[in-house]
């Protein structure tokens, strides 16, 4: 897309939002007060608020390779404090998709320096048997998200002052549109 088409797509937006409320960007500017903390994959085929179609201000979201929980990663422990004790979020979503690169790179074990890092946390979350279980792709996916929710739950953040926070686990289905919930 050429920067002008972006700025077109912008421009689209704008008369678009303005039609349906006219007030909308004075209310964004007011601040946000969303319902969901959404965790998601950066796959550019997944973004959780065109696939949802919830309005600006309804989600928080952090996005990462394979939608992972790491207790190290202070860019989501972060994100995670502040949706839940500024924001005040009722629920915090975790969704992965069909098809996910990443996932698909733990899978083969892929070596790439730069990338190596990553790929062990997602490889941590698969299942150890996967290989002799014959999963594919689409179903480690899967497993992955319900991994995520577990960890989700046991993440300090998430301890001292989320638990009364709802965690939900969702597949979107690229193939189809579908988002599944799992959890």
């Amino acid at each position: 897309m050429a920067s002008q088409d972006f700025r077109n797509k912008n421009e689209e937006f704008i008369r678009m939002a303005k039609e349906t409320n006219p007030d909308f960007f004075e209310e964004l500017k007011n601040g946000q007060s969303p319902e969901y903390f959404v965790l998601s994959c950066s796959d550019s085929r997944v973004s959780p608020s065109v696939i949802t179609q919830l309005p600006l201000g309804q989600m928080f979201v952090h996005r990462n390779i394979a939608n992972q929980v790491v207790a190290a990663d202070e860019s989501f422990a972060a994100s995670l404090f502040f949706a839940i004790r500024h924001l005040k979020v009722k629920k915090i979503i975790i969704k992965g998709h069909t098809s996910c690169g990443g996932v698909k790179a733990a899978m083969e074990r892929n070596h790439e320096k730069e990338l190596q890092k990553w790929v062990s946390h997602i490889q941590e979350s698969l299942p150890t048997n996967f290989e002799t279980e014959s999963m594919d792709l689409d179903e480690l996916s899967k497993q992955n998200v319900l991994r995520q929710v577990k960890k989700l739950k046991k993440h300090p953040i998430y301890i001292k002052y989320g638990q009364n926070v709802e965690v939900q686990g969702y597949l979107f289905h690229v193939e189809s549109g579908e988002l599944e919930r799992l959890a």
